[in-house]
């Protein structure tokens, strides 16, 4: 069951039953492995994407990235994963696709949530 104790209270005062229970945390599952390959296809389909990271030694603007690839995995609720760079990665806990221009990474550590974009402007 993806709802914690509190929130399996609250829903069923709500008046949901057992079986609706299960159903929605079924769905919030099938959420989670739809986002994560959606983002995965994101970063897939870009060799550069650009975001509001603030980066050690970097300019003013957007920082590019050389990106290698997303790897993901969920569970439950829960979507994880590692986010490879040209020359170093960042372990994901969350994230979701704003546009088809945009996604926002939540990044562990002291990145916390990061937006990348297909282009600057798209930030």
């Amino acid at each position: 069951m993806h709802f914690d104790q509190r929130e399996q209270t609250a829903l069923r005062e709500a008046g949901l039953d057992t079986d609706d229970l299960q159903a929605a945390a079924e769905r919030v599952g099938e959420l989670v492995a739809e986002t994560a390959a959606d983002l995965e296809a994101f970063v897939a389909d870009h060799d550069t994407l650009y975001s509001d990271m603030d980066l050690a030694h970097s300019g003013d603007g957007p920082a590019e990235h050389a990106v290698e690839y997303l790897d993901t995995y969920t569970h439950g609720g829960d979507l994880h994963g590692w986010l490879r760079f040209e020359t170093w990665g960042a372990t994901v806990t969350d994230g979701r696709v704003l546009t088809d221009e945009t996604v926002e990474l939540t990044l562990e550590g002291r990145h916390g949530r990061t937006r990348f974009a297909t282009t600057p402007d798209a930030l």
